[in-house]
C-alpha cells in the first residue's frame, strides 16, 4: 500500500486587532479563519481531495482567547468512496448561559478497523495483511465497509456550585455496514489488487458472533446526561486546571436500535494540567472509563466513546489518533474500558505573521489502554471445523482468538502543534506500540490537542 499526504495551511482574517495584551499577543476581535487544503493517495482507496475551514469569532476581544462561536466545515473524500462531509458548530452566545454544541456529518469508510473483541484475547496478526508477506491474505481481513450519519446537539450550562456544570444531549446515529466491497477498491487496478477473501468480520458473522440482526447496522437515538467540573485557564490547550465529566448515555428501544440492544453506558473522563514554566512548560494527563450498566451493545457502536464535544470527526477507539496513538484503530474493544494519556507540552516559540498570533508547541507522550470487562461470546467451533476453504487459505480458530490473556496496552511517541489565536491548532503526532502484538506505528495529521 502506497500513502501519500500534502498539507498546505492557508489563513485569513475578518477582524480589527486591538490593544496588546500583557504578553505582547494582539487581542483578537471578529471572525478569524483558518483553512487546510489536503491532497493524498491511497492505493486501495484511492485519491483524497477536499478541504476544511475553521472561523473563530472572537466579538470584540474582550474574552479572548475563548471565543463567541466556532464553526468547522469538512469536506474531502476518497475517488473510491470513503470521505468525511462535515458541518460542526460551538457557540456560547447563541442561548444567554448555555453552550450549545451541534454536528452533523456523513462519514463513509470503505476500510473501517475490526480487530474482534478483548484486547490481546484476539489476534492480531500484522503477516496477514502484509502484501510482501508469504502468509498474506489481504490488506482487507482486519476492515470492513462502514458509512454513519450523524447529528449530534450537546447542550451545556452552569450549575450553583462553583465551576460544576450540567451537560444534556441527543444524537441521532445511522450506521450502514456490510463486508469490503472488494470489487470496488480493485476497480480501475491492474496489480496489487486485493483477493477475495473472507475477513475477519465475515467470520464473526458466519459463526453468528456478529448476529445477523446487528450484522447491517441500525439507525440509534442516544439521550446523554451529566455532570462537569472545570477550573481550566484556557479551553483549547489549557496551563493549569481541572476538566472532569460524567455522563450516562441511553439507547432506548423505542428510538431505533430495537429492544435486543436497547443499553445504557456510563463515562468518566478526567483531565488535569500543572504549570511547570509558566506560559511554556505544562504537564498534563488525561484518565477515561467508559462501561455499559445494563443491555447489550451492538458490534458497531462497541468502539464509539461518549464525548461532549468532537474534538475531530469521530471519537472511537482505543487504538489509534485520538486515543492510544500509535497502536491500531480499534484494538481495544470491550464491554467496558479503561484508558490514560500523559503529555508533557512545551511552546518553544512564539511570534506574530500576517496579524496573526502564532505559537510552535512539542509534545511527548505515553498513552494506555485496557478492556476491563470483556465481551461474552461463543466462539464457535463448529463453524470454524466446518469452513469449505476451497482455494482460500485455511486459517483455525486458534489464529483468530489464540490463548493471550488481555493486558495493558501502550504505546509513547511524540508531536508538533501549529497554533494560530491559541484556538485554530494544526496537530501532527507520531506514535509506537510498546507491543508488536498492537502494530508498529501510527502518525496523525489532523487538528487540536487531544485533550
Amino acid at each position: 500500500m502506497v500513502t501519500l499526504t500534502l498539507s498546505l495551511l492557508v489563513i485569513n482574517s475578518f477582524s480589527q486587532d486591538k490593544s496588546e495584551s500583557p504578553s505582547d499577543e494582539k487581542v483578537k476581535t471578529g471572525w478569524n479563519l483558518g483553512g487546510l487544503p489536503v491532497v493524498s493517495f491511497d492505493s486501495d482507496l484511492g485519491f483524497q481531495y477536499g478541504a476544511l475551514l475553521n472561523l473563530f469569532n472572537y466579538g470584540d476581544g474582550s474574552n479572548y482567547p475563548d471565543f463567541n462561536h466556532n464553526l468547522y466545515l469538512e469536506w474531502s473524500r476518497f475517488t473510491k468512496g470513503s470521505g468525511i462531509n462535515r458541518l460542526f458548530f460551538d457557540t456560547k452566545k447563541l442561548i444567554p448561559g448555555i453552550r450549545v454544541t451541534t454536528d452533523l456529518s456523513y462519514l463513509t469508510d470503505r476500510m473501517y478497523d475490526f480487530f474482534g473483541y478483548n484486547g490481546y484475547e484476539s489476534v492480531y496478526n500484522a503477516r496477514w495483511i502484509d502484501s510482501d508477506d508469504s502468509n498474506y491474505l489481504s490488506r482487507a481481513f482486519y476492515k470492513y465497509d462502514r458509512k454513519l450519519f450523524r447529528f449530534a446537539l450537546d447542550l451545556q450550562g452552569k450549575l450553583p456550585l462553583e465551576n460544576f456544570g450540567w451537560a444534556a444531549g441527543v444524537w441521532l446515529l445511522n450506521y450502514n455496514v456490510g463486508p469490503v466491497d472488494i470489487d470496488k477498491l480493485n476497480e480501475g487496478k491492474e496489480e496489487d489488487l486485493l483477493p477475495e477473501v473472507r475477513t475477519l468480520y465475515d467470520h464473526y458473522v458466519g459463526a453468528n458472533i456478529i448476529s445477523a440482526e446487528e450484522a447491517a447496522g441500525s439507525f440509534v437515538s442516544y439521550i446523554k446526561a451529566g455532570i462537569v467540573y472545570d477550573t481550566r485557564d484556557n479551553e483549547p490547550n489549557p496551563n493549569r486546571g481541572m476538566w472532569t465529566e460524567a455522563v450516562f448515555t441511553y439507547a432506548p428501544s423505542f428510538m431505533g436500535i430495537g429492544s435486543n440492544y436497547e443499553h445504557l453506558n456510563f463515562t468518566l473522563t478526567h483531565r488535569q494540567y500543572f504549570t511547570l514554566f509558566p506560559k511554556r512548560l505544562t504537564l498534563a494527563y488525561r484518565l477515561g472509563y467508559q462501561g455499559t450498566l445494563f443491555g447489550d451493545v451492538p458490534f458497531y457502536l462497541k468502539p464509539n466513546i461518549t464525548t461532549l464535544i468532537l474534538r475531530g470527526s469521530t471519537s472511537e477507539g482505543l487504538g489509534g489518533g485520538k486515543s492510544l496513538r500509535g497502536i491500531v484503530r480499534n484494538r481495544v474493544t470491550g464491554n467496558s474500558i479503561a484508558w490514560a494519556n500523559l503529555e508533557l507540552r512545551w511552546k518553544f516559540v512564539k511570534f506574530q505573521f500576517i496579524g496573526q498570533n502564532f505559537y510552535l508547541s512539542l509534545n511527548g507522550f505515553v498513552d494506555g489502554g485496557r478492556v476491563i470487562n470483556p465481551v461474552d461470546f461463543n466462539k464457535n467451533s463448529e463453524y470454524w471445523d466446518g469452513i469449505d476453504w476451497g482455494e482460500e487459505t485455511p486459517i483455525g480458530q486458534a489464529d483468530v482468538f489464540g490463548s493471550d490473556k488481555e493486558g495493558l496496552h501502550m504505546s509513547y511517541g511524540a508531536g508538533l502543534r501549529v497554533v494560530m489565536n491559541q484556538n485554530f491548532i494544526i496537530a501532527l503526532d507520531h506514535g509506537r506500540p510498546f507491543d508488536k502484538r498492537d502494530g508498529t506505528s501510527g502518525t496523525y495529521i489532523g487538528l487540536n490537542f487531544l485533550f
